[in-house]
């Protein structure tokens, strides 16, 4: 797990316009450079409206020389010992020089160039009108040239808030690089008004369809395959019937054909973990060795280890995980090893083991060799892997409280630290929350939603946060509430009111850089929430569109169709019951008229930093990769949507990929090209990996100033132990009433008063049925009559 510590901020020499030796030379009516060439001086060495930038720790040089490729100068720039940061010339950032953009634009850049380094880039900075200039990405690995070279791509879509841009080669690498004759030319508007082709409802809100065939399992598990199917784990599906029968299942489904394969399980994978491994096949870890006993143990979790094959649609063993992981975290990181924390041992205790499955070795590591803080991340800590290799634990989790101190945090493997990052609301009603890496992944933004407590059992809460990692000191920032829909509390949808929200709420990336959030529930394994909306992270703001007519609440997952519709499944109420029915959301961008296709992939084997060819039917105003979800509980930490950068000629079209795995790790990916209304392709799937990518020790070189001026609280290893106590009632349920299926709360909601008759009445409009007292006690005081029956009519006599 590679990634590097940023000790230095990034440094660019300002320079204001002084004393020109000569007048300036002004751009073209198309280019919007100011001395594209270089051949008006400036001030301080460097030609007018260019600038001294870069960082770090490195020996350079800037050169206005005269190998030129038009004219009589070109700028060169060169390091001669590196051991980190990076230097560029860059257009100035000023308002003279720098040129003005349009919010929603594109624009193409081109330059020419020579380059004795592999290790270039050509950076992109945007200033934005109140928090002013920053690093905005990274849009082209230029390659070694002997001699000049052209090169060109396309922005992004300029966000909101953006008046100018700057940009310009980074060198990264021992070596030089030379260039002259820049362009920038805004991207003419080839938008045709899109065409309606549901109703007005429908193109503005979307459409959601339950399909006529049901989900055979109860899975709570969803993992979308390199092949387009759909992988749905049940394990025994929190049913002790199927546990004690030994009745372990999975289905796949083909969404093209609409079926349903169920596939044997060999253990149960009930709450395991599962990550996709950069072969495409599926790791799957841990599970549940025991329910709990009233009275007794809680719930265990097994050491196992498996892999899916989706070629076989088999499972096949690996070897052991060091320790037993109920609710385990996964995440993918930069050279295709995964990191697991969290979760339950054998013993019902929490794990503070880290575990590190090697790709080289393919198998779990030994403790050992694993650096372990011994810290307890509680269940599906959501551990999202950073640009640089770290991980940022983002305070979504499952089940009552969040772990001490503000709630998210930076994990820093190498150093084996954790650094406590502020400003999450209301950290401890998190509990089931969604964090999402925005789109694109670039920009090293993550939002969380929503979220309850399943031991206080409040109101879930309408609560969103926000968090740039790029800044050098992260901390969250309010979010705009979740906008409210309907809820039923047994008597019948009713408007939300007051700050009612939502726990189990899903959230999905979307191809067109937006992210449906759906589903949820306002209080424990109870009382279904129907709202869904859509998040832009260009503006911040929430759409509200239609709501999904299933109930999608406790072990309920929604995902990203290789077609762009998004599939919801699942929902396991308290009363032991299961929602077998599958719903398909078809978003706005479907039902704008025709969609543009890719016509042809020229490889589907991509390395970093390289530039892949496709060609499309139709101009395209983006493309990008998204990782196929593996979602369980809320929870997928390995969701992303990376940009790739657009070269334009005609049809074909250039895509210019990351040179860092740490911003998209090793794997299949569904590439979408997107045109200017927002409208997809059908996915086409493209495996990127690359080895000498892979033991790159320093991808991300060129990015500056990000999250390296941290100040939150910093904590060490602490001392070797085994576990951490985590109570019997971990997951909310007083197992003294009914079967293992059936979930009496330990907390009733807010309206529920303390009494037999009122925690029997909510129990009986919850279509619980008769519950059976097991054991002795009856903490709750539901069985007055003695009889073993809670909740009778007897009971309900007595005072």
């Amino acid at each position: 797990m590679n990634h590097r510590r940023r000790t230095a901020l990034f440094a660019v020499g300002a320079l204001t316009a002084g004393l020109l030796l000569t007048a300036p030379q002004p751009a073209s009516a198309a280019n919007l450079i100011k001395n594209p060439g270089f051949e008006t001086a400036g001030t301080g060495g460097m030609p007018y409206c260019w600038e001294k930038s870069g960082w770090g720790d490195n020996d350079f040089t800037f050169t206005t020389t005269s190998d030129a490729h038009s004219g009589s100068k070109a700028m060169k720039v060169e390091l001669t010992r590196r051991a980190e940061g990076d230097r560029k010339a860059l257009i100035t950032e000023s308002a003279e020089c720098a040129p003005v953009v349009s919010v929603g634009k594109q624009y193409d850049l081109n330059l020419w160039y020579k380059s004795t380094t592999p290790d270039t880039s050509l950076t992109l900075f945007r200033h934005d009108t109140t928090a002013g200039w920053q690093y905005w990405t990274d849009l082209k690995t230029l390659e070694i040239a002997g001699g000049w070279t052209e090169a060109s791509v396309r922005t992004p879509e300029v966000p909101t808030g953006t008046d100018r841009i700057t940009w310009g080669v980074s060198v990264y690498g021992t070596g030089s690089a030379t260039t002259d004759d820049y362009t920038m030319e805004q991207v003419a508007d080839p938008v045709p008004a899109p065409q309606c082709t549901g109703t007005a409802e429908q193109c503005a809100n979307g459409r959601w369809d339950v399909l006529p065939t049901q989900n055979p399992v109860r899975s709570m598990h969803s993992v979308v395959l390199n092949n387009g199917k759909v992988l749905l784990i049940a394990g025994s599906g929190n049913s002790e019937e199927q546990f004690t029968a030994g009745t372990f299942t999975s289905a796949v489904y083909d969404p093209v054909k609409g079926t349903y394969k169920v596939i044997p399980t060999p253990k149960d994978m009930f709450c395991s973990g599962h990550v996709q491994l950069q072969d495409g096949r599926v790791l799957v870890m841990s599970g549940n060795k025991a329910y709990p006993v009233a009275g007794g143990h809680g719930y265990e979790g097994f050491k196992d280890s498996y892999v899916f094959d989706p070629v076989t649609e088999t499972y096949s063993r690996t070897n052991d995980m060091n320790d037993g992981h109920w609710y385990p975290s996964a995440t993918i990181l930069g050279n295709g090893d995964v990191i697991s924390f969290g979760g339950l041992r054998e013993d019902s205790t929490g794990s503070v083991t880290a575990e590190l499955w090697s790709d080289a070795e393919q198998k779990w590591l030994e403790l050992w060799k694993v650096n372990q803080t011994w810290s307890y991340w509680g269940l599906y800590p959501s551990m999202i892997l950073m640009q640089d290799g770290r991980l940022f634990y983002s305070g979504s989790h499952v089940f009552g409280n969040n772990i001490p101190g503000t709630g998210s945090a930076i994990y820093d493997y190498d150093a084996n630290t954790v650094t406590q990052v502020p400003g999450l609301q209301n950290k401890d009603q998190r509990d089931q929350s969604a964090s999402v890496l925005l789109p694109p992944a670039q920009d090293q933004k993550v939002l969380t939603i929503g979220g309850g407590n399943i031991d206080s059992n409040p109101d879930a809460n309408r609560l969103t946060d926000v968090i740039d990692l790029k800044q050098a000191d992260p901390a969250y920032t309010a979010g705009p509430p979740l906008p409210q829909g309907t809820v039923d509390l047994g008597n019948g949808k009713q408007a939300q009111t007051g700050n009612q929200g939502k726990m189990y709420v899903s959230a999905v990336l979307l191809p067109d850089g937006k992210v449906l959030e759906t589903g949820g529930a306002l209080h424990n394994r109870a009382d279904p929430v129907y709202e869904s909306s859509l998040y832009d992270p260009d503006t911040g703001t929430f759409d509200p569109v239609a709501a999904d007519p299933e109930a999608r609440g406790y072990h309920s997952s929604a995902f990203l169709l290789p077609d762009g519709r998004v599939m919801t499944t699942g929902d396991n109420p308290g009363n032991g019951t299961w929602n077998h029915n599958v719903s398909i959301y078809t978003p706005p961008y479907l039902l704008k008229g025709p969609r543009p296709a890719i016509t042809s992939v020229i490889d589907t084997e991509w390395t970093y930093g390289d530039t892949q060819r496709i060609t499309v039917d139709r101009p395209v105003a983006k493309a990008e990769l998204i990782r196929p979800a593996a979602v369980t509980h809320s929870s997928d930490p390995n969701q992303r949507f990376v940009d790739l950068p657009l070269s334009v000629d005609g049809n074909n079209v250039d895509l210019n990929v990351t040179s860092n795995p740490d911003l998209a790790p090793p794997g299949w990916y569904m590439l979408f090209a997107v045109d200017a209304n927002g409208v997809p392709s059908v996915a086409k799937w493209v495996h990127l990996q690359g080895p000498s990518a892979l033991g790159a020790t320093d991808a991300s070189a060129h990015v500056h100033s990000f999250a390296d001026s941290l100040e939150g609280t910093v904590q060490e290893p602490g001392e070797k132990r085994a576990s951490q106590q985590v109570p019997v009632t971990v997951s909310g349920c007083d197992r003294h009433y009914g079967s293992i299926n059936v979930c009496v709360p330990t907390g009733f909601p807010p309206s529920v008063k303390a009494t037999a008759k009122a925690r029997c009445d909510w129990l009986k409009k919850n279509d619980y049925g008769r519950l059976k007292v097991n054991g002795k006690d009856d903490p709750l005081r539901l069985d007055r009559d003695g009889d073993g029956i809670a909740c009778g009519k007897a009971d309900l006599r007595k005072r």
